[in-house]
């Protein structure tokens, strides 16, 4: 067991005048199993990239061990993976390396293939599995959850709860849950440790919230009252102080000592007035907000929408799933389900119209209107305000989701390919909702999408019930907004 100490941490990117840390100092246990959550856009990437020594930050990091990280960048993926994993840790043994993998459920013979033929998620696993053998290191997690189906998922957090060592940035609130006994938050104003899984940090983070909002509400009042009772006594004061003038003859000391205490007291209040907003001021401080977002669908002139009858995705003649039928009516919102592979996405681009090889036949309504997020971001280049324009959206709507979604004003002036993967996605999150569509056809949507926003599109979808058919891995946002499980 040893500490990372974290003093007085400052870090501004060049490019940037908004410091993305400023005098940070908290310490975390390198036994700890350690969740990383914040909004998207807010530095938990650039914090590990702090850690592994890629920029130059003013303040102090110790630490008496040394970072491995993930998503691990392989050399020459055409290698075989017994020779990729020797470079990822040159001490295991294969015996060791074949160990690991079966707490995974990989079979052994990945390790004969060239690496470039696993599946994502296989390589996911595998690189996990041999990080996780290179002894005295901590490791360092960005997001290994987007390419994992949801077996995968339990099966990974499964294995991450029983090691110890590692920071895991993570959206996935059923993940987190899993394997985690810490969590470090990157808050509004602050930095936060704490002991627990997800769950039970959200839990007192909103507890917090609650009690603040409360004592924020309570000084509101008072500081109103005291204004006015300050401003009551100093004219009360003024008004004593000035029978003494033009009065006849009077006891001017004692009207002169009556006015003085009353303007005593008076700044006795004014000072009461000052220390509450003082105490309110350090209130509220982390409260994340998330505006309601809305939706418009278009009508459609049928209650059926599309339907699949016997149909099976093909890859070179052979079909790589058993044929589904279903049909799509309005406010359905089926979930497409399977392991990695299955054709989940193949699917999703018949219904766009992609000439994809496929037995059975596909239904689609005439003049539907279609709504797609694709899972890819990459092609999401140039400003903001021309992608609008060329997706035919109302661009003053489109930066309208985008701030509800927790864009900054400066973030509408940077190219998008300058935009963190989080920010990307809803980018095409918020030009979907912007469409007037019949149906949305959305492919693992929140990737890299942060929790508050995550609750934010639940809670939009089950106000305007939209008709859709998604891929998505996240078995909590599943859970509430789906209303049909098709399985591959």
């Amino acid at each position: 067991m040893s500490l990372i100490k974290i003093d007085n941490l400052s870090f501004t990117y060049p490019s940037s005048y908004d410091p993305i840390f400023e005098n940070v100092s908290f310490q975390i246990d390198t036994d700890w199993k350690l969740g990383f959550v914040g909004r998207n856009g807010r530095g938990k990437t650039t914090f590990l990239n702090l850690l592994l020594g890629k920029y130059e930050y003013q303040g102090k990091i110790n630490c008496s061990v040394l970072f491995d990280y993930f998503p691990y960048p392989v050399r020459d993926p055409e290698l075989f993976t017994e020779e990729v994993l020797t470079e990822v840790c040159p001490e295991a043994e294969e015996w060791q390396i074949i160990r690991e993998l079966s707490y995974l459920e990989v079979d052994d013979g990945v390790l004969y293939r060239p690496f470039c033929t696993l599946s994502n998620g296989e390589q996911t696993k595998v690189l996990l599995a041999t990080l996780f053998l290179n002894e005295g290191h901590f490791l360092l997690i960005d997001e290994p959850t987007n390419h994992l189906d949801n077996k995968a998922r339990k099966t990974v957090s499964d294995y991450l709860k029983k090691k110890k060592g590692f920071i895991l940035v993570s959206h996935d609130r059923n993940f987190l849950d899993g394997c985690v006994d810490h969590i470090l938050s990157l808050n509004k104003s602050n930095i936060e440790v704490q002991s627990g899984n997800f769950s039970s940090w959200m839990t007192n983070f909103e507890r917090q919230q609650a009690f603040e909002e409360t004592q924020n509400e309570r000084l509101k009042k008072d500081i109103s009252h005291l204004k006015q009772a300050a401003r009551r006594t100093s004219d009360w004061s003024d008004k004593v102080e000035a029978t003494k003038i033009g009065m006849g003859p009077c006891d001017r000391g004692a009207v002169g000592h009556k006015a003085a205490k009353m303007m005593k007291r008076s700044k006795a209040i004014e000072e009461r007035r000052e220390r509450a907003i003082e105490e309110k001021s350090k209130l509220l401080k982390n409260t994340e907000t998330a505006d309601d977002l809305k939706l418009i669908t278009a009508e459609y002139h049928s209650d059926t929408m599309l339907s699949f009858s016997k149909v099976a995705v093909c890859y070179d003649g052979k079909e790589i799933c058993a044929p589904v039928s279903f049909t799509v009516k309005k406010g359905d919102r089926i979930v497409l389900d399977g392991k990695n592979g299955s054709g989940k996405s193949s699917i999703l681009k018949i219904i766009m119209g992609e000439k994809i090889e496929h037995t059975g036949n596909v239904n689609i309504g005439s003049g539907l209107i279609i709504s797609y997020v694709p899972q890819d971001t990459s092609h999401l280049k140039g400003s903001l305000s021309d992608f609008a324009k060329e997706s035919g959206i109302d661009e003053s709507l489109f930066k309208a989701m985008l701030r509800k979604l927790d864009f900054e004003r400066v973030q509408f002036e940077k190219d998008m390919s300058a935009l963190s993967g989080g920010q990307k996605k809803k980018v095409l999150i918020a030009k979907s909702i912007c469409d007037r569509a019949n149906i949305y056809i959305w492919d693992e949507p929140l990737n890299f999408i942060d929790i508050y926003s995550r609750i934010q599109i639940e809670q939009l979808i089950k106000e305007f019930s939209p008709t859709m058919i998604f891929v998505e891995h996240d078995e909590m946002f599943r859970q509430t907004i789906a209303t049909q499980i098709i399985k591959l």
